[in-house]
């Protein structure tokens, strides 16, 4: 399951649901998700992209309500979601400067552009073929996510989400 489509789907209506999807409270964002939507709580996560694939307006209010409730509960357990997916971020470059070890993330930079682009390419070139066609598309869409990562660890993010970025950071020093 690619949560990167999941999460693209919803991070304009639910923004915070989308941010705790790619962390530590991920179960229980899809938790809110799946009873906002389906009315029960063990809606997995290929369910809900499935159902969200093309949302209607229903299941867009259905985000927005679900959204709240997430933060609602966020607050009840004393948890920040935005502080901590920027601590995540942080403690990653953290790392590098304080371990000195600027090799590593270098070599996972250059191994996963070349294997995205080596593979895109190759399936350029080549017809993609019938056995394994699935683990191929599955290679190639977690070497693009990998991409976009290394993208945005060494160039940062886009505008778009340097205006998110300033949002939540506006959000925290008002809570």
């Amino acid at each position: 399951m690619d949560l990167t489509k999941l999460i693209s789907g919803i991070a304009a209506v639910a923004p915070t649901v989308a941010l705790a999807l790619g962390g530590p409270v991920a179960g229980l964002a899809v938790t809110a998700l799946s009873q906002a939507l389906t009315g029960k709580q063990d809606t997995t996560a290929d369910q809900l992209s499935l159902l969200l694939a093309k949302p209607n307006a229903d299941q867009i209010t259905k985000l927005k309500e679900a959204e709240q409730v997430f933060n609602q509960t966020m607050k009840q357990l004393d948890i920040n979601i935005i502080q901590i997916a920027a601590n995540d971020l942080a403690s990653a470059r953290q790392r590098e400067v304080t371990t000195g070890d600027h090799l590593t993330p270098r070599v996972l930079a250059v191994l996963v552009s070349v294997g995205f682009f080596g593979i895109l390419g190759w399936m350029l070139d080549n017809a993609i073929p019938a056995s394994g066609k699935e683990a191929l598309l599955v290679m190639l869409g977690a070497l693009g996510t990998g991409w976009t990562a290394v993208l945005s660890y060494y160039f940062g993010s886009s505008a778009g989400s340097f205006d998110k970025n300033a949002m939540f950071q506006q959000m925290i020093k008002t809570r």
